[in-house]
């Protein structure tokens, strides 16, 4: 295991910033980068981790603007509390997190969607991608929106949510995604199974065309968070494979 070497990507050539988004009930903070300069731009939703639309959270959105993307990335847990705040994560988990329903995050993830497409988005081209908490996320927004073109899923939890407000599961989904699915998993994660993998990879080997049309793949010498730069849990190597794939698969289904 690498220890974590945080990563700072410069915004040189890119248009990016915080900006307040008009969703459901309230606005939210949200943060967006693109390249600088007019264009239409394919879309990706990257969606945070339990700790907020955080620095990395929003260093991700840089990394996907140098590639040529327009990226917004939402606070998904602000209705609930400040995420970033909290240093107890058990507390956080218990206090936010297992309180932020997911029909909130699918409705808040559309107005990400649309501020996209009114900025600069590609019509007929977005993504999403998530880490963690976002992981399950991005499954279940592949399932929830039929404009969503691929997801990529890093690590999220495949049957079991973070509360009782969650109650829909990867593991559901072999006949409800409308958009193939690259799974990013450790094979080291504690909180994780394997088996768990094994179990989805199968289930969607028989489902529509889009799960059999989703991958995995699982890194032997990772745990969870193994892309998170600034946790001790980065894995550097297994991090960069997974970026080239992550890009691999979005430019194959949504910037082709």
């Amino acid at each position: 295991m690498s220890s974590s070497t945080t990563i700072h990507t410069s915004s040189a050539g890119l248009e990016q910033g915080l900006f307040d988004l008009a969703a459901p009930g309230q606005a939210i903070q949200a943060y967006f980068a693109r390249p600088a300069g007019a264009g239409s731009f394919p879309v990706i939703l990257v969606v945070q981790e339990i700790f907020g639309l955080n620095e990395h959270t929003q260093d991700v959105c840089r990394r996907f603007a140098h590639e040529g993307y327009l990226a917004v990335a939402a606070d998904l847990t602000q209705r609930q509390g400040d995420a970033g705040s909290y240093t107890d994560i058990p507390a956080l988990v218990r206090e936010v997190v297992a309180k932020v329903p997911d029909e909130q995050v699918m409705a808040d993830l559309d107005a990400c969607a649309k501020w996209a497409m009114a900025h600069g988005g590609a019509a007929g081209q977005l993504g999403v991608t998530g880490f963690c908490w976002g992981g399950r996320i991005a499954w279940l927004y592949a399932a929830h929106n039929p404009d969503c073109k691929a997801a990529v899923a890093w690590y999220g939890r495949i049957s079991t949510g973070h509360g009782p407000l969650q109650v829909h599961h990867p593991i559901h989904l072999a006949n409800e995604l409308h958009a193939p699915v690259l799974g990013l998993y450790g094979a080291k994660d504690t909180g994780i199974p394997v088996d768990d993998v094994h179990k989805l990879e199968a289930l969607l080997a028989q489902g529509n065309d889009a799960a059999r049309a989703s991958r995995f793949h699982v890194y032997p010498e990772s745990g969870h968070a193994f892309f998170a730069d600034y946790r001790p849990s980065y894995h550097a190597e297994d991090a960069r494979d997974g970026w080239t794939r992550a890009l691999e698969w979005f430019g194959r289904h949504i910037a082709e």
